[in-house]
């Protein structure tokens, strides 16, 4: 089995609707994805002779997914009063609904499924909310 492995950051606020604890309060993080890719073969002709993907590719499609989150308010579909929503829309903050609880064990599992949907073998997605502390998925 082969495995390539690379990795992007965003910066993003966030909390943790109904969460008992600190993580409840708005605050933000360094968010790190790490991505690895895998395949029992490599391409045998062409450009891509030698290797699973071209790394330039996935490097590009990885960087797009963490910019798409970069500098921005990530919340929980429900989460928030309606008015507390237009109230930041009317400030012109940038904001992303997304139907999880924003945890690093959601984001996760999340990227994995971006990866997979974009043509990619995954093996397994990290996810790190410092430079501590992460959680990873994968379907093995």
């Amino acid at each position: 089995m082969y495995t390539l492995k690379t990795k992007a950051a965003f910066d993003s606020a966030h909390f943790l609707s109904g969460y008992d604890g600190k993580c409840s309060n708005l605050h933000g993080h360094r968010w790190v994805i790490s991505a690895e890719i895998m395949s029992d073969e490599l391409h045998e002709s062409g450009q891509l002779r030698g290797m699973v993907t071209d790394f330039g590719d996935i490097k590009k499609d990885l960087r797009a997914l963490a910019d798409s989150f970069d500098h921005s308010f990530i919340y929980e579909k429900n989460s928030l009063k309606e008015a507390t929503v237009s109230t930041l829309k009317d400030e012109n903050f940038k904001l992303i609904e997304v139907d999880f609880r924003p945890t690093a064990e959601n984001f996760a599992g999340f990227f994995y499924n971006r990866l997979e949907d974009m043509g990619y073998s995954v093996k397994k997605v990290t996810v790190y909310e410092t430079p501590d502390n992460c959680a990873s998925y994968s379907k093995e």
